[in-house]
């Protein structure tokens, strides 16, 4: 599935939720089911920057896909770093690079975070940007 068919399938399946009571609900249920992060990786280096929770971030190289493993203290933003996680993990550095999560607009996320929370998933995205601009240069040397 390519990252443009991620992007639909994610505004599809918010779209089943009549609010945001029950959108929250089914973010903090992604979260739940996010693999675990390794303990040995909850460690300074991997803490997202600009982040109010505690968030890991971990990326490796699978062939030339960027794999993306997180965790997070607090439940909501679990939920999202596990959205961003499933958003961007198995993709190229290039389609990272390029690729901008249109779908929290879309589905109205954007209107419904905190500032505190909107500016860490910023920080998430700008994370993995980072990651996946490394894996290119990488890739390409």
């Amino acid at each position: 599935m390519n990252i443009e068919e991620h992007q639909e399938r994610i505004i599809k399946e918010f779209n089943l939720f009549e609010d945001w009571t029950e959108k929250y609900k089914h973010i903090i249920k992604l979260g739940s089911k996010l693999e675990p992060l390794p303990e040995d990786d909850h460690i300074d280096e991997n803490l997202v920057k600009g982040c109010q929770s505690r968030v890991w971030l971990t990326a490796s190289l699978d062939g030339d896909k960027v794999i993306f493993k997180a965790d997070s203290d607090a439940a909501i933003t679990k939920g999202l770093v596990s959205l961003m996680v499933r958003f961007y993990s198995g993709q190229s550095p290039e389609t990272i690079i390029n690729t901008n999560p249109d779908f929290i607009a879309k589905i109205g996320m954007a209107q419904h975070l905190s500032p505190t929370r909107a500016n860490g998933l910023a920080s998430m995205v700008k994370q993995m940007k980072i990651y996946a601009m490394a894996f290119k240069s990488k890739l390409t040397t």
